[in-house]
């Protein structure tokens, strides 16, 4: 079967429920977020019943000349595409809510069929479930450059009173206030670049959440993983969370044991004028030593010609990064490498700093740009999109990522022989979105 052809057939399989009427239930607007923190005390009670998200993802990479895979895959441009459908369901009886999220996703093309990723990730989507303590993933078909597989990515029962809640299953929780960078949270965090950050994946995992009389909340979680075949202590992570605010601002304290790390961090937030100031501090006691991460940023809204214009700047620390890129990356410290194996860290070096604009054309339609740069070897990433939402329900959203930086920077090219390069590519995107 060709490449298209068989493209054509999963995207019939995924979409066949939707399109003969078996889905049904209500509107849901593409803006809501997909996993609150709010406190316990603002959850719906009344959020039950079936939803469903269809999504499809393209992306091309543009390969310089000289590139290794470029010669390697005998194309300057990969094409790839990412089709998934999740239905959604969440059910309650008196004090106990059920979620349970099962998707099934399509993943194919040239870039997938070398099982990589060509410069920082746009999507994120979970095709397996390796280091997490129960796999759930299943894989229904295999080809060269083409896979289809299926997944629960919620499966959680949660007991609620009016004070504090219990929840135990595959869920997600998210630490920290980083707005591109996210150095608190250490489960799972979204890449830089990434698109489509509607669902964060889900860990297995026991929480508890309190909250006092003073509107404070304390949380703490129970995450099982594996090392292999087996469950972990070492590949496992226990934490716990405070969270409050004194006036106008507000502060988070974390403490955690995080696949044999120590980690202590501090967050705080104010508002300011027209915007608001955040701070992260992380410290991590690992077998190489400590490292200090954190993030400084602020972002605002301002009127220009009867349009809203969001700014954004924000300072980012990588307590585990390099001040400089050895020639062979084979070389970097073990720290740093196992955090990026882990999709727990994206850049290798220290110092970064992002900016970004957000223009608000029309109701329904979008532009952003940002720009990520390496305040150590002055490499950049520059990411624009543009975002329109036809209904409350769907959304398109196309754009583009271009890095520029010399041979040895990191948004640059790396050397790996005489004449063959790595990295340095160039990345387009469009994806769609639809809720039933």
């Amino acid at each position: 079967m060709t490449r298209p052809r068989s493209l054509a057939v999963l995207s019939a399989l995924l979409w066949w429920p939707v399109l003969a009427g078996e889905m049904g239930g209500g509107r849901y607007g593409v803006a809501k977020p997909a996993d609150s923190s709010a406190t316990i005390a603002s959850s719906s009670a009344g959020a039950g019943g079936f939803r469903v998200r269809g999504k499809w993802f393209s992306s091309a990479v543009s390969l310089p000349a000289g590139d290794a895979w470029r010669n390697i895959a005998d194309d300057a441009t990969l094409v790839d595409h990412n089709a998934d459908l999740r239905l959604m369901w969440r059910g309650e009886a008196g004090r106990l809510r059920f979620r349970i999220h099962h998707s099934v996703t399509a993943v194919g093309g040239e870039a997938a069929a070398f099982g990589r990723t060509f410069g920082m990730a746009l999507e994120q989507t979970p095709t397996d479930d390796g280091k997490r303590l129960f796999d759930l993933t299943w894989e229904l078909a295999k080809g060269a450059d083409i896979r289809l597989l299926h997944r629960l990515d919620r499966l959680a029962i949660d007991y609620r009173s009016s004070r504090w809640a219990v929840a135990i299953g595959r869920q997600a929780v998210s630490w920290g206030s980083g707005m591109v960078f996210q150095p608190m949270d250490f489960l799972n965090p979204f890449a830089p670049t990434s698109v489509d950050q509607d669902y964060k994946p889900g860990d297995d995992m026991a929480r508890l959440r309190i909250l006092f009389d003073n509107h404070h909340q304390f949380e703490a979680i129970v995450v099982g993983g594996r090392a292999g075949e087996d469950a972990e202590r070492s590949a496992s992570s226990v934490g716990a969370k405070y969270e409050g605010g004194v006036g106008d601002a507000g502060f988070e304290l974390i403490g955690a044991r995080h696949r044999g790390d120590t980690v202590f961090g501090l967050g705080l937030q104010a508002g300011v004028r027209a915007g608001f100031v955040r701070a992260n501090v992380v410290w991590t006691k690992h077998d190489g030593g400590t490292a200090v991460s954190g993030v400084l940023n602020a972002d605002c809204s301002l009127e220009v010609l009867g349009k809203t214009v969001h700014l954004f700047g924000e300072y980012h620390r990588n307590g585990f990064g390099m001040r400089r890129l050895p020639p062979d990356l084979r070389t970097l410290p073990e720290a740093l490498r196992a955090r990026r194996r882990r999709g727990e860290l994206f850049t290798l070096m220290r110092d970064y700093a992002a900016v970004g604009a957000r223009f608000r054309w029309h109701l329904l339609a979008t532009q952003s740009a940002s720009l990520i740069t390496n305040l150590r070897d002055g490499s950049h990433v520059l990411q624009v999109a543009f975002t329109y939402d036809p209904s409350d329900d769907s959304r398109v959203h196309a754009g583009f990522l271009k890095p520029f930086g010399g041979v040895g920077d990191e948004f640059g090219r790396g050397v790996l022989d005489e004449g063959m390069t790595s990295g340095g590519a160039s990345q387009a995107f469009a994806r769609l979105v639809y809720y039933f």
